[in-house]
């Protein structure tokens, strides 16, 4: 049974995801080990705490710098014996020691096809390209923002009626899909990495 670890700062609607499709089935091979927020009010940590989770809060005030929140947190996943970290609305850039703590181990999802419109406000930055399709991406995390290896893409055409609302909305839908497909393929080794290529295996 591999051990997941969930970093969230919001809402936590792609891990409340995640937990529903471990605990139907979709997901198999795998448990939530602990949900880590660095924001105490964040409603993802409360939903975790109420389905009785290990959930914490670790504040960033308490550290004097990104690197030493990041080696504290690095510390509480090896006690666990982590083998996934899953970001999922993690309002925090990781540092490179967080990176090389848990090398190809560390995954991400992204509301864009990336590599284009990487960073923040994804869908406006869509909208306001005037692309045709847009969607989302689950990827490796490396020391670059929305950066790594791509595992798997969803496409969502972009409606000439659209707001911001309505296409994350559309794209929010894809996202809950992806992450647990792609969660469940690495927890059951059906994943090849060489170099920037992601291979699914049979």
């Amino acid at each position: 049974m591999k051990k997941i670890a969930i970093l969230l700062s919001g809402r936590g609607s792609n891990f409340i995801k995640i937990y529903e499709n471990i605990r139907s089935g979709v997901i198999t091979n795998a448990e939530i080990s602990i949900v880590i927020s660095n924001k105490p009010d964040a409603p993802g940590l409360i939903y975790a705490k109420n389905v009785g989770l290990n959930a914490i809060f670790v504040n960033p005030k308490d550290f004097g710098s990104r690197i030493e929140y990041d080696l504290h947190v690095i510390s509480i996943l090896n006690e666990i014996g982590i083998d996934l970290v899953c970001l999922a609305g993690y309002m925090r850039i990781i540092t490179k020691d967080f990176v090389d703590a848990f090398p190809h181990k560390i995954i991400n999802i992204h509301p864009s096809l990336l590599p284009s419109f990487p960073g923040l406000n994804s869908q406006r930055q869509a909208l306001d390209y005037g692309v045709k399709f847009t969607g989302c991406t689950v990827h490796f995390v490396d020391e670059q923002v929305d950066h790594g290896a791509i595992i798997l893409q969803e496409v969502v055409p972009v409606l000439d009626e659209d707001t911001e609302e309505t296409l994350s909305n559309r794209i929010l839908e894809k996202e809950h899909i992806i992450y647990s497909r792609a969660i469940n393929l690495i927890v059951n080794d059906k994943i090849c990495l060489k170099g920037r290529r992601v291979y699914i295996l049979n």
